[in-house]
């Protein structure tokens, strides 16, 4: 769609970190691209999740703890569309909004930053790495059940800085957040996936909207990519279907192979010690049913009894 004579103004919330805004000026110039003359206003909207930072995520509730603010915004009229990292939006959006558009998936991958390792394998025996994430925290004890796990909290600058200052073997991050961040001062080594799966969605970004308001979701729809909406959907497919959220270690993985798509998953405690891992094949023209499909295998070969454990561990907290 090319705008002719005078458009409307938008406005786009986003949280008011240094990788939210980057993400979202990318987004804004990628709609002037293709849009000559629209106007765009950036509101950076603070979330709890912005507000609370000496608490662990796990012990903070569900996965809208980065958007619910933005998302009243949108309900109120405040803004009009709104830029999300893709593995922070629910499953379930709130009545009259809708996923717009799913952007280009960067490296889903996360990122080992480490001082004399370039592995989780060769980190020192009892080392120590920091991580806020319940998946990360899983995964990597279900390899290196020998190390230390320190919480972490905090943006991308505070958590570098955090490490330079600290003792720490190593730290995980995901890939595309240094990606858009173009940071550069440390050494950072891929973990391969099948090590470590991603959270679902990580590496895109989601355009969320008012359902009603179709000149904006026209001008949002260009920028949807039809591949990594496929991958995304299978992957929050699986995700609704467990009931998974931020107090539950699950990670997820859907690639594109010959026009099938590949999706893996893997369930876990949060110390590693009980986990599920699994894999399916299916078209890309069905995607929630693929997520499903995998779900419901995993639900059955244990999965449901790690939910349980870890749900009820959290309860007890």
């Amino acid at each position: 769609m090319r705008s002719s004579g005078k458009v409307r103004a938008l406005r786009v919330g986003t949280r008011g970190s240094e990788l939210a805004l980057a993400q979202t000026r990318g987004v804004v110039t990628s709609l002037k691209q293709r849009h000559p003359g629209l106007e765009i206003e950036i509101e950076t909207i603070r979330t709890q999740g912005d507000r609370v930072t000496d608490v662990p995520l796990s012990l903070m509730g569900d996965r809208g703890l980065f958007i619910k603010e933005i998302e009243s915004a949108l309900l109120d009229g405040t803004v009009d569309f709104a830029v999300h990292s893709m593995k922070d939006l629910p499953t379930e959006l709130p009545a009259g909004l809708i996923l717009a558009a799913v952007t280009e998936r960067l490296d889903p991958r996360d990122m080992l930053i480490a001082r004399k390792a370039g592995s989780l394998e060769t980190l020192p025996r009892d080392g120590t790495l920091a991580t806020g994430s319940l998946r990360r925290r899983s995964q990597v004890l279900a390899a290196r059940p020998d190390l230390r796990i320190v919480e972490l909290r905090g943006n991308i600058t505070t958590r570098l800085r955090k490490f330079s200052q600290s003792r720490w073997d190593a730290m995980v991050l995901a890939s595309a957040g240094l990606v858009r961040l173009g940071v550069a001062e440390h050494v950072f080594t891929p973990i391969p996936t099948d090590q470590m799966l991603p959270a679902v969605g990580q590496g895109a970004l989601g355009l969320e909207a008012r359902a009603d308001d179709r000149e904006v979701l026209q001008y949002l729809s260009d920028l949807d990519h039809h591949e990594t909406s496929f991958q995304v959907e299978a992957e929050r497919a699986l995700l609704r279907r467990l009931q998974g959220g931020c107090q539950v270690p699950i990670g997820a993985s859907c690639t594109l192979l010959n026009h099938r798509l590949v999706l893996e998953a893997y369930i876990g405690t949060p110390d590693g010690r009980r986990h599920l891992r699994r894999k399916v094949e299916g078209s890309q023209e069905q995607p929630r049913e693929l997520g499903e499909s995998l779900a419901r295998q995993m639900l059955r070969e244990g999965g449901s009894e790690i939910l349980d454990e870890v749900r009820s561990e959290a309860q007890g907290k």
